[in-house]
């Protein structure tokens, strides 16, 4: 069984995963997949439910519907270290769609060592797998207090801090 991991410490919030042909309860949090959530739209967004759309990581997130936007959860799919659109797509729906819900990271590539770098793409939930302990992936969120690249979290850049010490 997989656990779920807010970057914030929180209870994540369980989606009941409905699939394509399932039908869709009134009540309830629920997971569909994007396919699903553009053939029937009206009757998701009708519900006052919590929904999640999981996309698939050959999404191209700059044409996507705004409407997605306003999902409470958008999943990212992480299915091998070598694919890493889900990064992107995080980072895109950040930065240049401005997407303020939850984005959860799922697949076999979301292990200890690549949690930090999905936090500063972006991501602030994490599915992992059932052999992970959700404390020691908390521990990697820990790991480095600076980094080279610019953030979509809070964490200092070396070029600021670099300039800042060089001023003084």
């Amino acid at each position: 069984m997989s656990a779920l991991l807010r970057v914030d410490g929180g209870s994540a919030i369980t989606y009941a995963p409905i699939g394509d042909d399932d039908a869709v309860p009134e009540n309830g949090a629920v997971l569909v997949s994007f396919a699903r959530w553009e053939r029937d739209r009206a009757q998701l967004d009708a519900r006052k439910a919590p929904l999640a759309i999981q996309l698939p990581n050959t999404a191209d997130i700059a044409t996507i519907d705004p409407a997605v936007l306003k999902a409470d959860l958008i999943v990212l799919q992480f299915p091998s270290f070598g694919d890493g659109r889900g990064y992107s797509q995080a980072r895109l729906l950040r930065d240049a769609r401005g997407y303020k819900g939850e984005l959860r990271a799922t697949g076999a590539a979301v292990v200890r060592d690549q949690l930090l770098g999905m936090v500063r793409c972006g991501i602030d939930s994490f599915e992992l797998r059932a052999d992970q302990s959700p404390e020691s992936c908390m521990e990697a969120l820990k790991d480095f207090s600076i980094a080279y690249q610019p953030p979509a979290d809070d964490l200092p850049q070396i070029r600021s801090l670099r300039r800042r010490s060089m001023s003084t």
